[in-house]
C-alpha cells in the first residue's frame, strides 16, 4: 500500500500555491502511473483546496464591494 501524502496546512498555503497544489493534483490523478491507493488521500485534499480557494475568493470579493461602496458619494 502507498504512504500517505503530507500536505502543508491549508491557512501555510497562499491562494496561488493551493491553486498549483490543485493543479498537480489534478494531473497527478489523470496519470496512468497514478497509484489507485492514494486516490481517497488526494481527493480529500483536491476538496480541501476548492473549499479554501473558494472560501478566500468570497472574502476578497466581500471586501472589494465594501471598498467601492465606500467610494460612492453618500446620498
Amino acid at each position: 500500500m502507498a504512504q500517505t501524502p503530507q500536505f502543508t496546512p491549508l491557512k501555510s498555503l497562499t491562494y496561488t500555491q493551493a491553486v498549483a497544489e490543485l493543479e498537480s493534483i489534478i494531473n497527478k490523478m489523470q496519470s496512468e502511473a497514478f497509484d489507485i491507493d492514494l486516490l481517497a488521500a488526494y481527493t480529500r485534499r483536491a476538496t480541501e483546496l476548492l473549499a479554501e480557494c473558494r472560501a478566500r475568493l468570497t472574502t476578497t470579493d466581500d471586501e472589494l464591494r465594501n471598498i467601492l461602496a465606500s467610494l460612492q458619494p453618500q446620498t
